[in-house]
């Protein structure tokens, strides 16, 4: 929280957060400036808070829409939530389509946006009864391209060109609006996340063996799957409306995480949070740095990171094949 265009000492910053703590305040004899204060616990505080949430949903939710389709290439984009989620966010943001819901109207609509995309892409993926992987990859690339024609579509269409610069800068994925209004439905949807598929973790096992092995182990496949579309569309809905479209996170952070600590789900969930959350952390530290005073996109950086990740997993696919 120190680290940034203007450099607060870690001594001070700490004060400062423990300052705020009831069991500590007492103890700590204020020594800073309120500019200092307000930098610390009204700017970086929340946005690190809400990084940490943005990196474990992210995560998580590659996680389970890994052992969803079976295969660790998956992430929410290359299935097309993320893009589903982006357009209607960007349409309640122009045109105040899903103000009604009020506060939460981003949240819901992002959600929405991501349930309506992966639910489709399910669909489509169905052969016989059973998801054929190599279609429903295919099918998320492709309505990750309609969505994202539907986003332009819905820009070139804004009303003012002051809510189009606020939608390409969302889009590019950050967390310079980071507020701590911000942070209770993201906290709350990651919380849920966690305990529903920590209560499943077993049944997550059994799914990257195949859904027949699923199904002789007992374990009811299709209301697995219909579970991990939903809490897969809650996380990357609610991440994605107040962060942009992050990408790669999900892709990134499950398969260092099985190089650490193997397959097992019990172990891989709560690892992969906590990698993820202080893999965007660093990343927003690097954003906020790197043209300081300006601020790159958070999205920038982890496309960065992330592209080359992807192709060299798709070669060491190949070649294992």
């Amino acid at each position: 929280v120190g680290l940034g265009p203007v450099s607060v000492a870690p001594a001070d910053a700490a004060r400062i957060v423990g300052s705020r703590i009831p069991l500590l305040k007492n103890y700590i004899t204020p020594s800073w400036s309120s500019v200092e204060e307000n930098i610390i616990f009204g700017l970086r505080l929340p946005r690190v808070l809400l990084g940490m949430i943005v990196g474990s949903s992210l995560a998580v939710t590659g996680v389970a829409m890994q052992a969803l389709v079976r295969n660790h290439l998956a992430d929410p984009f290359i299935l097309g939530v993320s893009s589903g989620a982006s357009a209607t966010a960007t349409l309640g943001m122009l045109f105040g389509v899903f103000s009604f819901l009020g506060v939460y109207a981003l949240a819901i609509s992002a959600f929405f946006g991501a349930a309506v995309t992966i639910v489709l892409v399910y669909v489509i993926s169905r052969v016989r009864g059973r998801i054929n992987i190599t279609q429903l990859l295919l099918s998320g690339v492709a309505l990750s391209m309609i969505m994202d024609a539907v986003t332009r579509i819905i820009t070139l269409s804004a009303p003012n060109a002051l809510g189009l610069h606020n939608v390409a800068y969302w889009l590019s994925g950050s967390l310079a609006g980071a507020k701590w209004g911000y942070l209770t439905l993201p906290c709350a949807a990651i919380c849920l996340g966690m305990i529903v598929l920590m209560v499943n973790h077993r049944a997550l096992n059994a799914l990257l063996m195949g859904d027949e092995t699923a199904g002789t182990l007992g374990f009811n496949v299709a209301r697995l799957h219909k579970l991990l579309v939903l809490v897969s569309s809650l996380m990357a809905g609610t991440t994605i409306a107040v962060s942009g479209t992050i990408g790669f996170v999900g892709l990134m952070v499950p398969h260092i995480t099985r190089l650490l600590v193997g397959s097992d789900h019990k172990k891989v969930l709560p690892v992969c949070a906590l990698l993820g959350g202080i893999l965007v952390v660093w990343v927003d530290v690097a954003a906020r740095l790197v043209i300081a005073p300006e601020e790159l996109p958070l999205g920038v950086l982890t496309a960065l990171f992330g592209g080359p990740l992807f192709i060299w997993l798709l070669k060491r696919n190949t070649a294992k094949a």
